[in-house]
């Protein structure tokens, strides 16, 4: 007689949800760079499909030699994959993500575990959830906080002080209104030097602390075509850094607000959920349409403290005309689309809205669009690389102080 043991039956029931993630995040991110045609027929409602997430599952199974040889031998020689036990298993693997609460298919409730993908189209959109969302950003900022090799909690220092919350070290005499924290050693030295009957209300000194506040950001992602032209991805480390900033807001933050927009021949706010999914395309650079966007955006969020951040690697190409159509023009800089577009800058530094610009190329005719965007606004200007943006972006987040005068 012959002993199974099912613990060494092959399969992937080993794998969680989160280890699906781990081996599949790549994909998630994609920009379109690794599709070669999407660079010439952009299609902004691209998005994986089931059989997408099918290939890249497969994919990632291969290269960590998990498929045991008979089922490729199987698959090799099928007639019909659907037929096969490797196909069998990696649409387990696709349950067990909607199950778990990472992706979601049209028309599923994600109340009902279990509900989903078996009969759906294999060309059925994925969407990702506010967990693999959550998961992805939790990935990207480790990855960039590793960069910088520390991590800083805290809030955002203001020019202002004020009683409570977080000590500053200096005091002041005490005035109608302020909150009861006072300085012992200073207030006791008042008591002795006038004694108790002489004393007044003046001799009180309060300790002060310093006064933080809200910040609400605008993260503007320039998702023309030049992003993943020349030969490199430049879009996807910039969601990653976007993706991060997110989740570091969100837990360390928490007063905080952030929203995203993405610009191209026009431009339109992204929900977090759908960022990740992003691709490229259209192929043009509406700058002053991004900057359009970011102002009514912020104007929506309330508190004082505002910024833009935006990401680009092109000098402005295309401008909204009043009638509604699009005038583009890629060669060179074209004076009417840079009037438009510094228009907005000044129309943003009126509004007390700094822009901090992280530019990806360096011709000389773009950085000098970049120095006067920074001058109207006085705002910040990076020029950086995809490899090291997201250490730039997340030191200036973090470090940026607000001198007191």
């Amino acid at each position: 007689m012959r002993v199974r043991y099912s613990k060494y039956e092959p399969g992937f029931d080993d794998l969680s949800g989160a280890d699906l993630m781990e081996m599949i995040q790549d994909f998630l991110m994609d920009s379109g760079f690794s599709d070669p045609y999407n660079r010439y027929q952009p299609d902004p409602n691209r998005g994986p499909t089931l059989e997408d997430l099918y290939d890249a599952l497969l994919q990632a199974l291969l290269e960590q030699d998990r498929i045991p040889e008979e089922w490729l031998r199987e698959a090799r020689f099928a007639n019909r994959k659907e037929e096969t036990r490797l196909y069998r298993e990696i649409q387990k693997l696709i349950q067990r993500l909607q199950d778990e609460g990472y992706i979601r298919l049209p028309g599923t409730d994600p109340s009902q575990p279990g509900q989903g993908y078996q009969g759906q189209a294999q060309e059925a959109r994925l969407e990702l959830t506010n967990k693999s969302v959550d998961f992805l950003g939790m990935k990207s900022l480790r990855a960039l906080l590793g960069a910088l090799g520390k991590n800083a909690p805290g809030a955002h220092p203001t020019r202002h002080y004020a009683p409570g919350v977080e000590s500053s070290g200096e005091t002041k005499p005490y005035e109608f209104g302020d909150q009861p924290n006072l300085h012992i050693g200073e207030t006791l030295k008042n008591l002795v030097m006038k004694g108790l009957d002489n004393l007044g209300p003046e001799d009180l000194v309060v300790e002060l602390s310093e006064y933080t506040a809200a910040m609400n950001t605008v993260v503007l992602l320039d998702c023309s075509h030049s992003m993943i032209l020349y030969g490199e991805d430049r879009f996807t480390p910039a969601k990653r850094v976007a993706l991060g900033l997110a989740h570091l807001i969100r837990t360390q933050y928490p007063g905080d607000q952030v929203r995203f927009g993405i610009f191209h021949d026009s431009a339109e706010e992204v929900p977090l959920g759908r960022l990740p999914t992003v691709q490229v395309g259209p192929y043009h650079t509406n700058t002053a349409e991004g900057l359009r966007l970011a102002r009514k955006m912020l104007r929506k969020m309330s508190g004082e403290m505002k910024q833009i951040i935006m990401i680009t690697d092109g000098k402005p190409s295309a401008l909204t005309l009043p009638s509604g159509q699009i005038y583009k023009n890629a060669w060179g800089l074209d004076p009417v689309i840079l009037a438009e577009t510094l228009k907005e800058a000044t129309l943003a530094r009126k509004e007390g809205i700094p822009i901090h610009t992280f530019m990806l190329a360096r011709e000389p005719e773009l950085l000098a669009f970049v120095k006067k965007i920074t001058q109207i606004t006085r705002g910040k200007a990076y020029l950086t690389t995809p490899a090291n943006i997201g250490k730039y972006v997340l030191m200036d987040f973090l470090n940026r102080k607000v001198s007191r005068n």
